[in-house]
């Protein structure tokens, strides 16, 4: 089996919604986060999955649950959102009334994360997932998400700012079918008022 990877953002939070950066802070998911992790259930069901991975944070643990995958799930570390040190809990908006051209991904935050080690990390874990054939679900955050793909593709981890995942989204990952060596997003940012039963 060719492997593929569906990366699932976490449903609404708090500062999700208010925009606030959550890194380590471990909010729950608001009533409509879990709504629409309940949404995936019918795009998750049919799919056959030999590995589930969740963020240890309990927005994606809640996630994968209320999806329909939480028996399967596993705890990965490596799936945890991105480090933001400083300017946990602060809008983008806020921070660049300081620094204008502030880009996590390519300036990384005071005190957390460095883009280094968000590539070093998302290299890790896609090393680590290569071993696998199938499908391999992994609930997790937008940022970490990004990074993970745009690494998935071999680009340069500050190329992640040009992608939007929303919260509880639904990205496939993978390999050409034609020219099996290359990698490949076959599906990005979908969510389930966008998605139809057959598309996946």
């Amino acid at each position: 089996m060719t492997l593929r990877f569906y990366v699932i953002r976490h449903g609404e939070t708090e500062w999700s919604l208010s925009g606030q950066h959550t890194g380590r802070t471990d909010l729950p998911l608001t009533t409509r986060g879990e709504d629409e992790a309940r949404a995936l259930i019918p795009w998750l069901s049919h799919v056959q999955f030999v590995q589930v991975l969740t963020s240890p944070l309990q927005r994606a643990r809640r996630t994968c649950e209320l999806s329909g995958l939480g028996a399967a799930a596993e705890v990965e570390p490596d799936l945890a959102e991105l480090n933001y040190g400083d300017y946990e809990g602060r809008r983008s908006q806020d921070i660049h009334k300081d620094r204008p051209d502030w880009n996590v991904f390519r300036d990384g935050c005071p005190n957390g994360e460095t883009p280094g080690q968000v590539s070093d990390r998302a290299d890790q874990l896609i090393a680590h997932l290569c071993t696998q054939h199938g499908n391999v679900a992994l609930f997790s955050h937008g940022q970490f998400s990004r990074a993970f793909a745009i690494r998935w593709l071999e680009l340069s981890v500050a190329e992640s700012c040009h992608f939007m995942f929303g919260t509880a989204s639904l990205s496939i990952l993978g390999f050409d079918p034609s020219h099996p060596e290359t990698r490949v997003i076959d599906l990005w940012n979908a969510t389930p008022d966008m998605l139809t039963s057959d598309g996946l």
